[in-house]
């Protein structure tokens, strides 16, 4: 059981990672520090668009629209956290404490 609670917090935590680069990433695209017309950024955008799309398209059909503001990735956030936190309250109590 715990290797399973391992795996589960260890994959949480690359999502959690690949969500930050990407925020950091479309930061640096909206104000122009780097260009999506070079080759490799746009394979990095497009493939990081790829593996966070279907983590915000519900989120988004719930929320309101707030004009260029994204609030998706932060509530996708909050949801990794309570999560990991979930995994950790499960790991604790199998071991008795």
């Amino acid at each position: 059981m715990n290797l399973v609670v391992d795996i589960l917090r260890i994959l949480l935590n690359v999502v959690w990672w690949i969500i930050v680069v990407q925020a950091i990433l479309s930061w640096l695209v909206a104000f122009n520090v780097i260009n999506t017309h070079n080759d490799f950024v746009r394979q990095i955008w497009g493939a990081l668009d790829r593996m966070t799309e279907p983590m915000y398209r519900p989120i988004r059909r719930i929320l309101p629209d707030f004009g260029g503001l994204d609030l998706s990735p932060l509530i996708v956030l909050v949801g990794l956290a309570i999560a990991d936190r979930i995994l950790v309250e499960v790991l604790i109590s199998s071991y008795g404490l």
